[in-house]
């Protein structure tokens, strides 16, 4: 991780992160409680640390890291995001937009609010993403 991504995310923990976090890790624990959402459990706390941690780091589509679909890139993913959808994501992307707003409203909260955007798109259809590292 650069230094610049260290104060990045230093700054991000400051402004939404944590709290955030804090969301993506409680809907891992609520799915993993019905342990049929044992898969979805195992994407929200691998998203709760992006969340944590986001500069430096970013999403890509499975299929397009791999060159290949999979299981959660083709209809049973599908399937998946609206579940997900469903039980959880409505949820985690409003409150990303809520503090998205919340931030907007000053100037240096700005790249932020855009981040928190970033992963409202992510809280309503993560099924089939990979979190890697920029280089």
């Amino acid at each position: 991780m650069t230094f610049f991504s260290l104060l990045l995310n230093i700054l991000w923990i400051v402004f939404g992160g944590l709290w955030m976090a804090a969301g993506w890790l409680i809907a891992s624990v609520l799915m993993a409680i019905t342990i049929i959402g044992i898969p979805w459990a195992r994407a929200a706390f691998n998203i709760a640390f992006y969340t944590l941690l986001p500069f430096g780091q970013t999403v890509v589509s499975r299929d397009a890291y791999f060159g290949r679909e999979d299981i959660g890139t083709g209809p049973l993913g599908m399937l998946g995001n609206i579940i997900w959808f469903v039980l959880a994501g409505w949820w985690l992307a409003l409150a990303h937009v809520i503090t998205a707003i919340g931030l907007a409203i000053t100037i240096i909260g700005i790249p932020f609010a855009w981040a928190h955007l970033k992963l409202a798109g992510l809280a309503l259809w993560p099924i089939g993403k990979m979190i890697v590292l920029k280089e």
